[in-house]
């Protein structure tokens, strides 16, 4: 018999989840362990050596069903439901397994924390205290990412390709979800540019609807990189970069992975529920009344107060306190 581990989604929550997967690997040394994810997160765990990995689509009865007929056949021993959604909860029911373990008490699960999450602080100390009532020891708090020998060839050929294996630089992540623009902090241009004036360089990175942003930023200083990595590949990209600055969005806990500090920016958002993993040291935030409102949209009148009031040269002292940048860089507004 074999043991699961259901996380579906979104990206910076299975990228957190890896954490945990990496503990109870070790913890179930002796038996299979499954992932059951969905398909766009795949990928993440195709270099992970020893873990199987079954990917079904996130949402539709359809998917839900596929889910349900492969969880019976396979005869779990035991799973571990990071989800726990109503959905999930079903699936764990329905499921066969004896022993059930969920991020919430009672049915249908057999082992939980003594109370749900409500979001009262990070998600990680209460998904510690799952582990916990399944007799699992701690996770390391740092994601799991690794990269096969095509990823960091190709990684590696990049950075040739544009002068960076000998040479300093840092990932800037302007973008975020296209749901989300009030989390886009507003200043990146300028704090490229004092980071390029440091002699590090700078290297956007993105997706397709952060292509247009990612140009009109890359005119000006740095290199555009948009659409240009996967997952793994960002991750590995960080390995080798400085530090990152992003908003909060999935690349920053993608870049969390790397090992790297990862500078993130927020407003909108409660920082202390949402930072990357062993990166709490290194997030910076303005204070303003209305924050945080987790509006998708900052109202007119509030002129996104939260973001703009945290200015470039805040964000570069920040960094060159953590021994990134000259210290006299810092000492000059950012122009």
């Amino acid at each position: 018999m074999s043991v699961l581990v259901i996380k579906l989604g979104a990206l910076g929550d299975v990228v957190m989840a890896t954490a945990l997967i990496r503990r109870l690997q070790q913890h179930h040394a002796q038996e299979p362990l499954w992932v059951l994810t969905s398909t766009p997160y795949a990928g993440l765990f195709e270099h992970w050596q020893g873990l199987r990995v079954h990917a079904v689509p996130r949402h539709g009865l359809r998917a839900m069903l596929h889910a349900l007929a492969w969880l019976r056949r396979q005869r779990f021993r035991r799973i571990y439901d990071f989800q726990s959604t109503e959905r999930t909860a079903v699936l764990v029911a329905l499921s066969g397994a004896p022993e059930r373990v969920g991020n919430r008490p009672g049915f249908p699960y057999t082992h939980g924390p003594p109370g749900p999450y409500r979001g009262q602080g990070h998600i990680f100390p209460h998904m510690q205290a799952v582990l916990a009532a399944a007799a699992v020891a701690e996770a390391e708090p740092v994601p799991f990412l690794p990269a096969g020998p095509g990823v960091r060839e190709r990684v590696a050929a990049w950075l040739s390709g544009h002068g960076l294996r000998e040479r300093s630089y840092a990932v800037l992540h302007a973008g975020g979800s296209a749901r989300w623009p009030s989390k886009r902090w507003p200043h990146f241009g300028a704090l490229a540019r004092a980071i390029e004036r440091s002699g590090v360089r700078v290297v956007w990175v993105g997706g397709e609807a952060e292509r247009g942003l990612n140009a009109a930023l890359a005119r000006e200083v740095g290199i555009d990189a948009t659409g240009r990595f996967s997952v793994l590949e960002l991750a590995e990209l960080g390995r080798h970069a400085r530090f990152a600055v992003t908003n909060d969005s999935g690349p920053m806990h993608v870049l969390s992975a790397a090992g790297i500090p990862v500078f993130a920016l927020f407003g909108p958002t409660d920082w202390r529920r949402h930072h990357a993993l062993g990166q709490a040291s290194h997030v910076m935030a303005a204070e303003a009344p209305c924050a945080p409102c987790y509006l998708p949209v900052c109202p007119p009148a509030r002129r996104h107060a939260c973001l703009v009031g945290l200015g470039p040269d805040a964000v570069l002292r920040g960094i060159a306190a953590a021994g990134l940048l000259r210290p006299d860089l810092a000492s000059q507004e950012a122009r």
